[in-house]
């Protein structure tokens, strides 16, 4: 197929056009809500607010704790990300480099374990944190510490299995010539594999962050107000009087910002990492 003819040049524009229209639709709507006042954006629906202010995205830090709800988050996602990289990053080197009895039947259970959608675990989880309160004084329910246990469950297994695949393309022969100059398998992996592997780590970290930073299902389960995150923080502009929607839409906004940064900027890395290890 001739790729640089008129035809198929407009149909490839009009293409990109209906699907950046069909993605960014969403966005303008919640920017422009976000930017009208309550009885404009509860009124009937139009694309620009009559008067638009900035009053919502002042009134987002009063009407609801957003300040606690963000660090609670940031704290559990940080803390799920990096103790599930760790963990990820020795248990792949293992299952990588070496074969031990049973290894093969352990990566299919790691990768099993992403087959199961995660209600169904919710029960369970939060029966075994209501034992370990009541029998051995552990404090899970409603803390943040077991909403960062409970990210670990979802997100090690794939960092694991996801790390397990690249470590399998860093050449053994990098190992052998650490080996020979008297390095061990701690100082291999630490300076050898690790920078090598870095665009699959960075990717796992992406991952983890971003299913931590906006899960909802367990956090509305398993925290109480002191604890609380911020994908549940933003139903507390719901009460039973009114929907404060241009500050939700707000609200929405500004919690995107981190997450829309820094994705952005390990995109980039990720870009230069991939790029670095195909000269090699």
């Amino acid at each position: 197929m001739n790729h640089d003819t008129p035809g198929y040049r407009l149909f490839r524009y009009v293409t990109l056009t209906l699907l950046s229209v069909f993605v960014l639709a969403p966005l303008y709507v919640m920017l422009a809500s976000s930017l009208k006042t309550l009885p404009d954006v509860q009124g009937e629906f139009t694309w620009f607010p009559s008067s638009p202010t900035f009053q919502s995205f002042i009134d987002i830090w009063h009407t609801v704790p957003l300040a606690q709800y963000f660090v609670n988050s940031l704290i559990v996602a940080v803390s799920a990300t990096v103790l599930s990289v760790l963990v990820a990053v020795f248990a792949s080197y293992a299952l990588s480099r070496w074969t031990f009895p049973g290894s093969g039947s352990f990566k299919s259970a790691v990768l099993a374990t992403q087959m199961f959608p995660g209600i169904l675990f919710l029960l369970p989880l939060y029966l075994l944190f209501v034992y370990a309160d009541q029998n051995l004084g552990t404090d899970l329910v409603g803390t943040r510490t077991g909403l960062i246990v409970t990210y670990l469950t979802f997100s090690l297994p794939f960092a694991v299995w996801m790390l397990v695949g690249y470590f399998d393309t860093v050449p053994r022969d990098l190992d052998e010539a650490a080996k020979v100059d008297g390095a061990g398998p701690l100082r291999t992996l630490l300076q050898i594999i690790v920078p090598a592997a870095t665009p699959g780590i960075v990717a796992v970290c992406i991952y983890a962050f971003m299913t931590a930073w906006g899960e909802v299902l367990f956090a509305s389960v398993l925290t109480d107000e002191q604890s609380r995150t911020l994908a549940v923080g933003l139903q507390a502009y719901s009460t039973e009087a009114n929907v404060y929607w241009n500050q939700v839409m707000a609200a929405s906004l500004v919690v995107s910002v981190p997450v829309v940064a820094g994705f952005l900027l390990l995109q980039r890395f990720l870009i230069t990492g991939f790029t670095a290890g195909a000269v090699k």
